[in-house]
């Protein structure tokens, strides 16, 4: 089973709410999902994201890939630098 991060979308006709989540590959974009990683809120002065950083390090870890979208929501969340220096840290 491949495993993708991705952005499932929440919210009412013109107002986006996204949840970052671990899906099946061969899902919808909106259906069911395996675990819940954290929201994105793209309205607003400020774009609100909050990641829980455990659960993103494990699906990451196991090889889950990241969409274009979310790869950059994680690494302005820091989470990706987390992950880079886990990795750096096993191959010595």
């Amino acid at each position: 089973m491949a495993v993708k991060l991705r952005l499932m979308r929440m919210g009412a006709k013109k107002r986006p709410f996204y949840r970052i989540v671990a899906a099946d590959s061969r899902r919808k974009r909106d259906g069911e999902y395996l675990e819940l990683i954290g929201t994105y809120n793209p309205i607003g002065s400020e774009k609100e994201i909050k990641v829980n950083e455990e659960v993103a390090l494990k699906w990451l870890q196991n090889g889950a890939i990241p969409s274009d979208t979310v790869r950059s929501i994680l690494k302005e969340a820091g989470v990706m630098k987390k992950f880079a220096e886990m990795k750096d840290k096993k191959e010595v």
